[in-house]
């Protein structure tokens, strides 16, 4: 089982028709399911994830001039 670290939730809001008639709508934010270099299962947003990676690539840059 994955477990969730992010706190993300949907966004509400209405959608409007040309007669300007309201419907309720969710926004659901995009979460995947990633399994970490620990060997972790986690769900996290897509840029959560991009973020970390893009941590990670700079880290491996910093190690390699060091």
């Amino acid at each position: 089982m994955a477990k969730k670290v992010t706190s993300k939730t949907p966004l509400f809001g209405n959608r409007r028709s040309k007669s300007y008639r309201a419907t309720r709508h969710a926004q659901k934010p995009n979460l995947q399911k990633v399994t970490l270099a620990n060997g972790e299962k986690v769900i996290m947003s897509a840029r959560e994830l991009r973020t970390l990676k893009k941590i990670n690539a700079s880290k491996e840059i910093n190690e390699v001039a060091a």
